[in-house]
Formats: C-alpha cells, structure tokens, sequence
C-alpha cells in the first residue's frame, strides 16, 4: 500500500510540475540534436483559428490539429505530422479543453 501511495505523489508532483497544458509524449519528438519529450500549450486566440471548423477540432480531426498545433506550441506542422497517435490524442484533448467554457467543463464533470 505504501509504494502505491509513493506511486500517486509521484504522479501529482509530475502532473503539477508539468502543468495543466503540458503534455509528456511517449514518442519523443527529434529535431537535430534536441530532444522534445514535453509540448505545452497555449489557448489559442480566434485569430489562430481563422481557416479551421470548430467543430472539427472538438472532433479531434486530424488535418485541423495538424494546422492547429504548430500554432499554439513549439512544434512544427511536419513534426506534428509525424506524432506518435496516443501524443496527438493528448494533445486533442488539451485543444478540446481550450474551446470550452469553464462552466460547460465544471457541467460535465471535467473540472474538480
């Protein structure tokens, strides 16, 4: 019972040192020499997303997350191209949590 309690301290000093709009990836991603093993983030301005459906991205459509993404984060389109799919999934679900409004979010449970 103690290493499971060890397991889940661990895991919220990760989630909290990571922050809400980070992600960790299975597949790291390689550019040249660097190694990206965490993408964080930013909610995007309307602005950015001029030429995408709203819906579409609530769907988690591929080619709108690839257009997205590059966007609100460091990667680049090639390289969220290539994501691992667990990654991009993660990576929807940070842009889901963007589009919605907090109330919506507390409504379904989403926000404790």
């Amino acid at each position: 019972m103690e290493k499971v309690n060890e397991a889940i301290i661990e895991v919220e000093a990760k989630v909290a040192a990571l922050g809400e709009n980070t992600v960790e990836l299975d597949t790291p991603v390689k550019r040249g020499n660097t190694v990206i093993e965490t993408v964080t983030l930013r909610k995007p301005s309307s602005g950015e997303l001029r030429g995408l459906h709203l819906a579409e991205l609530l769907n988690w459509d591929v080619a709108s997350l690839i257009k997205l993404l590059p966007r609100i984060c460091e990667l680049n389109a090639q390289e969220v191209a290539q994501l691992d799919p667990a990654d991009l999934v993660a990576l929807g679900g940070k842009v889901t949590g963007f589009l919605l409004q907090k109330q919506t979010k507390k409504d379904a449970s989403l926000v404790a």
